[in-house]
């Protein structure tokens, strides 16, 4: 699913003004036709009639853009877990929902009490029963469109996962896996010389052999799977999941901040989950015979590609 096409929530106040501007402007129009009593009742029930088409369908829009989380594959399903309050996302829906209805059935109502009302200033009474009514219902559901909103900036980060192979770049914060997907794929996700500067997982596509495939770059762990955080846990929960391979990035020059040791220790844990290869970043630091002393047989980016070619076709 692609959750960058979810629009951004308006707020109550956006929508009751909008709302409004375009009642009044159609109060004005001058074709209706009868006598008093009857331009009267139909000038307020086109009104409300206005109030209603404004606010419902963009409501209605709300709950279509959202996905219902049910609908969802599990790994959306645990990513959601991961990222936001589901119950508070469920829960906010269903209020907007109720306020759909509320909407409906106050129109209706008002609508049906203006057409039997012959006083013109009992006519204006309910008017404005209404208009506080209709209000009083967008304005309670403001701290759920709030909620939505602030929803909906999170999940506009998640991938775009594709049923397709998928291969994972796996490894420690700041050892290059951005670096290496951006290397790949071509994308322009973020790098820093700072740690931790991945916070989501970035997605890109590769096409080795006629065939595309999904690489996914994930944030870095820290190896400690009694404590791990809610972000480190998306990159275990797409190794899991979604990954065919994992590429792990070892930094031979250990800038990161890990040992090669400790490096060694995180791969040697991944090796007994998933089929890996290996790529050295940061190669740039050392001198040709530091390298020829790492112990495990890495590969260039054209012996990956070539590698995930085999894989693929």
């Amino acid at each position: 699913m692609n959750f960058q096409k979810i629009a951004p929530v308006e707020k109550s106040q956006t929508l009751l003004d909008l709302a409004f501007r375009k009642a009044r402007v159609k109060g004005k129009e001058k074709n209706l036709k009868g006598n008093w009593l009857q331009v009267i009742r139909q000038k307020e029930g086109l009104k409300l009639d206005v109030i209603k088409d404004v606010i419902n369908p963009r409501l209605e829009k709300v709950l279509d853009d959202f996905p219902r989380i049910e609908e969802l594959s599990p790994f959306y399903q645990e990513l959601m877990m991961l990222t936001l309050d589901r119950d508070k996302y469920k829960k906010s829906l269903a209020t907007i929902n109720g306020a759909i209805k509320r909407m409906r059935m106050l129109h209706k109502s008002y609508v049906s009490k203006l057409i039997k009302c012959k006083d013109r200033e009992k006519i204006k009474e309910l008017s404005r029963q209404a208009y506080g009514r209709l209000s009083s219902v967008v304005n309670r559901i403001e701290k759920d469109l709030l909620v939505l909103e602030h929803f909906r900036r999170i999940m506009k980060d998640y991938p775009d996962i594709k049923d397709m192979f998928t291969v994972c770049i796996y490894g420690f914060p700041n050892v290059g896996k951005t670096t290496l997907l951006n290397k790949l794929t071509g994308t322009k996700a973020q790098v820093a010389k700072y740690a931790f500067t991945t916070k989501r997982i970035n997605s890109g596509h590769l096409v080795v052999g006629g065939t595309e495939i999904q690489i996914l770059d994930v944030p870095g762990t820290l190896a400690r799977p009694e404590k791990m955080n809610d972000v480190e846990l998306q990159a275990e929960l797409v190794v899991d999941k979604l990954a065919d391979l994992v590429i792990y990035v070892f930094d031979v020059s250990e800038y990161c901040g890990y040992s090669l040791e400790k490096q060694e220790q995180l791969f040697k844990k991944l090796g007994k989950r998933k089929k890996t290869m290996i790529y050295l970043s940061k190669t740039d630091l050392f001198e040709g015979e530091d390298l020829e002393e790492f112990k495990h047989k890495y590969n260039s980016l054209e012996e990956i590609k070539e590698k995930l070619a085999s894989l693929v076709n």
